[in-house]
């Protein structure tokens, strides 16, 4: 691949990583409640289920999820349920008197990292990013070393971005302002992410 092929690819997988969605969503209510490393531990997690979005997407199984209109059906429907699962528990945390008391450490980081990997795997509008995106990219007869890289670049973007974005919301001073105001994140939080899945399920 070349230098200026692998350049386009990059720009596409970091605005695609920047576009603003329920993966933000759940890195920032992690950052916000827990702490840098959940935010962080949630960030990579997202980071390694966009790589196996990406991987498939180039093995070809983004194509038979693409032409089969049921098994598509079957994987927004999962993906929306757990969205709005996501949502109802930011309500109930926002509707819990202690909230604003709260510290790092609520939730394990496995439980973070958790979040975030499932967010990713249960998005099916990654397999058809990853279809329309590499399919600009992918040649017959390609060598597996480029296909390698398009996915390690997808992945390493997405974690990079995701890292970046939990060391920024968890500096002491925006940190302290958004725990005071925290009952009204995890409110708004869990209508964005209540939202997103009617959005996700109704195409």
């Amino acid at each position: 691949m070349s230098l200026m092929l692998w350049l386009s690819l990059l720009l596409i997988c970091v605005l695609g990583a920047m576009s603003p969605g329920p993966s933000l969503a759940v890195v920032l209510r992690q950052t916000v409640s827990n702490g840098r490393g959940h935010g962080i531990a949630a960030g990579c997690a997202h980071a390694l289920g966009v790589g196996l979005w990406a991987a498939m997407t180039v093995w070809g199984l983004a194509l038979l999820v693409s032409r089969h209109e049921l098994l598509y059906q079957l994987i927004t429907w999962a993906g929306a349920a757990y969205l709005v699962w996501l949502g109802i528990g930011a309500l109930r945390h926002a509707a819990t008197p202690e909230l604003q008391a709260r510290r790092g450490g609520v939730e394990s980081l496995w439980s973070a990292a958790r979040s975030g990997a499932l967010i990713s795997l249960l998005n099916p509008k990654l397999a058809v990013f990853f279809t329309a995106l590499f399919s600009q990219f992918v040649s017959a007869g390609q060598a597996w070393e480029d296909q390698l890289l398009m996915v390690m670049t997808a992945t390493l973007v997405d974690g990079i971005w995701y890292s970046l974005v939990a060391l920024l919301f968890s500096q002491p001073a925006l940190l302290a302002w958004l725990r005071r105001h925290l009952k009204r994140v995890e409110q708004l939080t869990g209508m964005v992410l209540i939202g997103l899945a009617v959005r996700v399920a109704i195409p």
